[in-house]
């Protein structure tokens, strides 16, 4: 197992040991690899003194590390259109479900939307098919409804469940007059229509704005190096920052969206060297907030690695899919230990996995688009199918650690992988794996306060610890 590089930490004093009348009894949410537990809940009683529990996990809320934004999905335009289709009072639950803080739901406080059609939208469209030569979109030429029509309306219903979600907004390619071989798929984006690229991605915050939905984040292009997808584009890493440097930063500001978070790069963690060579760019940096990052190649050290030069850079990860050949079990360990745990402890500040919805033949997506991306939930007509492992995943952090949360300290170990969090109104969450072969007895510790239990292997469970009670 690679060594796990933690991000910069933040000392703050040491809290004061508990009395035994403030030790209070802890929530176990578990899941395991045979599903017979699904998030399901049970209640540990602290001990009065530390048992011989073998291996011990001590968390250390002292020492501080990075600030969460936020774990979600993306509503690609094929989820948007399956959740558009269920029943009204059936599509409200399930947005509740999802989305609420209260009463016991996900607590989803992240999206990621495309500008313009994801290989996971029913067919690939421009929001302005203006002819070659354009000059750029105008108010007459652009039309968010061009495609995807159900992402608005769904994005408004979700919106009164969460009102402080928070959104990402990704393009997957140009429209193709803008590009070097005016197509969908792969190309690059014309030198000469850099100014139009970034009046036509304003244009898009624009209309969202229009419609009264925020745009919090935004990257530059959904994979950079990939030129198998429909639709794709390619950007080097010098293409990016001029384009960020030159054209979509300063547009950016001069239009009021200044506020706006620019992430650059959004491709695998292989390539380092990319977000690097973006940030080594003075004209590009000074517009950056971050870099996005997935998780289909490489490691996540990746993320320690750039933010050791540039520590003032957000590391989020942006995207990972569950696919059709997957199991439960392998790839909730999978998930859990990579994309959750390891990039976290590697200084990651919100995690998305890939798509929210698809149904049951792995759909929509465009006729190049993937057809092997398993959704959060499977959707058939009026009726939710199935929660899949996904949904599990990011539940099993976006429920108990919203953003504003911090990531404190806790004891690494390799048949555990585990992190830690103090939450904004004082609670303390643990997140861990069983990545042995065999069912592990172990202790948690925190501030003088200890529990006992034991995970089978594969198992993933969340501890919530409560606040301590102040004194009068």
């Amino acid at each position: 197992m690679a060594t796990v590089a933690e991000s910069p930490v933040v000392t703050s004093p040491v809290a004061a040991t508990p009395t035994d009348a403030t030790r209070l009894a802890v929530e176990a949410w578990t899941t395991y690899p045979n599903q017979t537990r699904l998030l399901s809940r049970k209640t540990l009683r602290e001990a009065g003194e530390r048992p011989d529990a073998g291996l011990v996990i001590a968390v250390r809320p002292a020492t501080r590390h990075q600030t969460m934004d936020g774990f979600g999905f993306a509503l690609t335009g094929g989820s948007a259109e399956l959740i558009a289709g269920l029943p009204a009072a059936r599509r409200s639950a399930l947005l509740n479900e999802l989305f609420s803080v209260d009463g016991g739901g996900a607590g989803i406080g992240l999206l990621r939307l495309s500008i313009g059609p994801s290989d996971l939208s029913r067919a690939v469209f421009a929001y302005d098919d203006a002819p070659p030569g354009a000059a750029g979109p105008s108010p007459a030429q652009f039309d968010l409804d061009a495609g995807d029509v159900h992402v608005v309306p769904v994005l408004k219903e979700i919106l009164a469940v969460r009102p402080d979600l928070k959104l990402l907004a990704t393009p997957w390619s140009a429209p193709p007059w803008m590009k070097t071989n005016e197509s969908f798929v792969a190309g690059a984006l014309k030198p000469d229509c850099y100014g139009a690229y970034a009046a036509y991605l304003v244009a898009y915050l624009a209309a969202m704005r229009a419609r009264g939905i925020t745009i919090h984040a935004m990257t530059p292009q959904n994979e950079p190096l990939n030129v198998k997808n429909e639709p794709s584009m390619t950007m080097t890493a010098a293409e990016q920052a001029a384009f960020v440097g030159g054209h979509l930063g300063p547009a950016l500001r001069a239009a009021g969206f200044g506020d706006v978070a620019l992430f650059c790069y959004d491709h695998n963690c292989d390539l380092p060297a990319y977000p690097l060579a973006v940030l080594a760019d003075p004209q590009a940096r000074r517009f950056l907030s971050g870099v996005a990052w997935h998780l289909y190649a490489g490691t996540p050290e990746a993320l320690a690695e750039v933010a050791a030069v540039h520590p003032d850079m957000a590391m989020w990860i942006t995207e990972q899919w569950v696919g059709t050949d997957g199991t439960f079990g392998p790839d909730l360990a999978w998930h859990v230990r990579n994309v959750l745990i390891g990039a976290i402890r590697n200084g990651a500040r919100a995690v998305l996995e890939w798509n929210l919805a698809g149904d049951s033949a792995h759909g929509p997506h465009t006729p190049r688009g993937c057809g092997a991306c398993v959704g959060a939930l499977t959707i058939d007509g009026p009726a939710v199918a199935a929660r899949n492992v996904s949904y599990y995943v990011i539940a099993h952090l976006a429920r108990f650690v919203p953003p504003g949360s911090v990531r404190i300290s806790s004891t690494a170990l390799d048949m555990l992988p585990n992190v830690a969090f103090a939450t904004p109104d004082g609670r303390i969450v643990l997140l861990v794996l069983n990545d042995g072969g065999a069912p592990t007895r172990f202790t948690l510790t925190c501030d003088g306060r200890t529990v006992t239990d034991t995970l089978p292997p594969g198992a993933v469970a969340s501890y919530v610890c409560p606040a301590v009670p102040q004194a009068a």
